[in-house]
């Protein structure tokens, strides 16, 4: 029962034959998918490069409002 025949094998690649080929509107959907999971990783990876920056951050707070504080 956990094992995978090849009627599985054959359905899992028809299915995605059908999502990712085939030029239709299912495959152009999928492709803009896949391109914003991709924006939203390199989204990720600069927000970490931006994180080390803020390491090297210096206080710039005016002193009247540091002592108020």
């Amino acid at each position: 029962m956990g094992a995978i025949g090849p009627w599985q094998i054959v359905i899992i690649l028809v299915l995605a034959l059908l999502l990712f080929g085939g030029g239709g509107k299912i495959s152009s959907l999928m492709g803009d998918f896949a391109k914003g999971i991709k924006s939203f990783r390199k989204g990720l990876q600069d927000d970490d490069k931006l994180e080390d920056r803020s390491d090297k951050a210096m206080d710039v707070t005016p002193a009247e409002e540091k002592d108020k504080a």
